[in-house]
This record gives structure tokens, C-alpha cells and sequence, in this order.
């Protein structure tokens, strides 16, 4: 075909221009026609929000390839523009693919609520529904970039002779890929066989935390401390680990205390049942003292509790195991653990207790304080004094 005049090139030129300029104001009308029905519509508003910018592209890129396709050759460059731009039309299409995946994802987990007493369920369902929008990306990015190599002839040869030979390939691939793989289909196990969720409460590498994230490859932790542990999807398939809240969410917990032999128990299980009485942190389940250790010097005392969540127990334990040495030490000094040795000479009489400061309101972890709350619910979700409030 023959070559255009510079004239003629400058007009083609701005029949471009004013076909990308045409295309994005059709593009910015069309984000205004969404925005209205947006007001209604969450699930709009955030397909108006995320897709605005790819399919003005979009457009763009189809109206200026339309012109190309349709004028003659401009210099020898058309060609080769006219190529990159059908490359952006795939990329931009997968970009838009992306999009709805996105926006598909974000309206299912708006169904779900996690901000409750019991979302076993939700909890789940937020956690396979991250997985398979991180493998619908994928998979739209490795079907846009096939696209893309189709295009060209030498990719389709080179593509039907990996085709011929894929059996090998494939071979070849595992044995180099099969950590990779091996991890991938763990962590799609994770997310059907319901072992964790996002937010289960979990002891892992004797570390206490939450599941903050779980995607294709690795798992993160939350550490009650505030540290992440990182840890591989094959480690929850192949290691025993704790979860505390795979069926719900109160726990129980033990706090044990070494004492003399001469300790009062029915006194000391009364001041027990005096501290649970007025503790909120206690769900009324479970509050039981049991001797579980009768040897040497000392008698182990055991006294196990429940509350609705782990952060409400950690606080419970810690609290408990105070006052009881606060009353030990207020009520009955002797009780206290010691070491007995005899003297002929006479009796050793033991020294008058030391009087022991209650304990601090704010000597909390997880409840006492607006911070502390916002832990507890991080690790824990809401409690139940929270639901019943609401």
C-alpha cells in the first residue's frame, strides 16, 4: 500500500487523537451513569471504583487500534504500534477481569459477617473465599499472557511443539516445582478442610496467636506480642499445631499453685468461688479446684477455669493466680511453700505474712483497657458481654 502524504499523516494523526479523546469521554459517561446507580448499590460502587480506570484504557486502546486498522500505512511504524496495542488490548482485558473478580469476591465476604460471637462459619468462608480469588488472579494472568504469546507465529510453533512434547515437560517441571506445587495444594487443602480459618486462635512453634492470612504458599501468625510468624502451608498439613477456636471459641485453662501441707482447701476453694462470683471475665462453665500432687515438701494445686475467648482466659488466669497469693499471703502465711528441716534445740515459728497489695485494674493483657480490648478482639473476636451489650 502506498505511503501517505506528511498531510495525510497529520490527518490521520488527529483522527487518532480525536478517537482517544471520543473513546475516553465515552468512558467517563459511562463511569457517570455507574456512579448514579452506585448510590444504591455497594457492590456497583466498588465495580465503579476498581473498573474505572481499565476500561477507559479499554476503549482507548480499541478505538485507536480501529483507526490504525482502517487508514493506510503510516511510515513503518503502524505495524509494529498497531501489535503493541493488540497486546494492551489483552493485558487491559485481564486487568478488567481482575477487576470483577475482585469486586465478586469483596460482595460475598460483605455477606459474612465476623464481627460476632460465633463466626465459625464466616470465618471460614472468608478464608476460602481469599484463596480462590488469589488463584482466579492467577489464572487470568497465565491465560492473558498466553494470549499475548499467541500472537506472534513463532510462539504458536514453539507452542505446538511444547504441546507435542508436555509429557516430559510436565515431568520436568514437578520434580523442579514440587515444593512450589506441594505448598499451593496445601494451602488449598487449608481452605476446604476447614483445619483453620482467618482468625482461629492457634499455638504453633509453642507461640501463642491468631491466622491473620492464608494465601497459595504460606500462612502468617499473629503473635499475641504483636510479631508475624510466617510459616509454609505444608507445615499445618505435616505438624501437629493447636487450634483453640476450630469448633468455637471459650476455652479452658489452668492455674496451678504450690503450697504447704497445712493449707486450708475448703477455705481456699470458698475464696475461689468469692473470686468468680464478681469477675466478668468468667463464663460460669468451669471454676473447679483439684489437688493433682501430694509429693515431697509441697501439694500442687490446680485450679481450672473458662472463659468465652482466649484473650478473656489469659486475663482470668493471671488474675486468679494473684489473688489467690494475695489471700495465701493475707489469711494464711503458713500455707505458703517452704522447706522443713528439724532442731532439736527448739521450734522454728514461722514469720508473720507480709500484707500483700490487691491487684492492679490495669495489670491486664487483654481486658482493662481500651487498648487491651482491641487486642482481645484481634485475637479473639468480640466476647460475649460485647454481643449481649449490642
Amino acid at each position: 500500500m502506498q505511503a501517505l502524504m506528511p498531510t495525510q499523516t497529520w490527518q490521520v494523526l488527529l483522527v487518532l487523537a480525536g478517537a482517544a479523546g471520543v473513546a475516553w469521554l465515552v468512558g467517563v459517561a459511562a463511569g457517570a451513569l455507574v456512579g448514579r446507580l452506585a448510590r444504591r448499590s455497594p457492590a456497583v460502587a466498588d465495580l465503579s471504583r476498581r473498573g474505572r480506570t481499565p476500561l477507559r484504557a479499554l476503549l482507548v486502546l480499541v478505538a485507536v487500534t480501529l483507526v490504525l486498522d482502517a487508514a493506510p500505512a503510516i511510515g513503518g511504524w503502524s505495524g509494529p504500534l498497531v501489535r503493541v496495542l493488540g497486546l494492551a488490548i489483552i493485558a487491559t482485558i485481564g486487568w478488567l477481569l481482575a477487576v470483577g473478580v475482585f469486586v465478586a469476591a469483596d460482595v460475598t465476604l460483605a455477606r459474612f459477617d465476623v464481627d460476632v460471637v460465633d463466626n465459625r462459619h464466616a470465618r471460614r468462608v472468608r478464608t476460602q473465599i481469599s484463596l480462590l480469588r488469589r488463584l482466579a488472579v492467577v489464572v487470568i494472568g497465565v491465560l492473558a499472557a498466553a494470549a499475548m504469546l499467541l500472537t506472534f507465529p513463532a510462539a504458536r510453533a514453539a507452542g505446538a511443539s511444547i504441546l507435542a512434547s508436555a509429557g516430559v515437560i510436565s515431568i520436568v517441571a514437578g520434580l523442579a516445582a514440587q515444593t512450589a506445587l506441594a505448598n499451593v495444594f496445601a494451602g488449598l487443602q487449608l481452605a476446604f478442610t476447614d483445619a483453620i480459618r482467618v482468625d482461629d486462635v492457634v499455638v504453633v512453634e509453642e507461640e501463642w496467636g491468631r491466622i491473620e492470612e492464608i494465601t497459595l504458599t504460606y500462612v502468617v501468625v499473629h503473635i499475641w506480642d504483636d510479631r508475624r510468624l510466617v510459616l509454609p502451608s505444608t507445615y499445618f498439613t505435616t505438624t501437629p499445631f493447636q487450634n483453640w477456636t476450630r469448633k468455637e471459641s471459650a476455652v479452658l485453662g489452668g492455674v496451678e499453685l504450690d503450697v504447704d501441707w497445712s493449707v486450708p482447701f475448703d477455705a481456699m476453694r470458698a475464696e475461689l468461688d468469692r473470686l468468680l462470683a464478681d469477675n466478668p471475665l468468667w463464663d460460669r462453665r468451669v471454676g473447679v479446684l483439684q489437688v493433682t500432687d501430694a509429693v515431697g515438701s509441697v501439694i500442687r494445686v490446680r485450679v481450672l477455669l473458662s472463659a468465652p475467648d482466649a484473650g478473656a482466659l489469659f486475663d482470668l488466669r493471671c488474675q486468679i493466680r494473684e489473688s489467690l497469693v494475695v489471700w495465701l499471703q493475707r489469711e494464711h502465711g503458713y500455707g505458703l511453700p517452704r522447706l522443713r528441716w528439724e532442731n532439736d534445740g527448739g521450734t522454728a515459728v514461722p514469720p508473720a505474712p507480709a500484707a500483700a497489695a490487691p491487684p492492679a485494674e490495669n495489670a491486664a493483657l487483654f481486658t482493662g483497657s481500651t487498648e487491651a480490648e482491641e487486642r482481645s478482639r484481634a485475637f479473639a473476636g468480640p466476647s460475649g458481654f460485647e454481643a449481649a451489650d449490642r
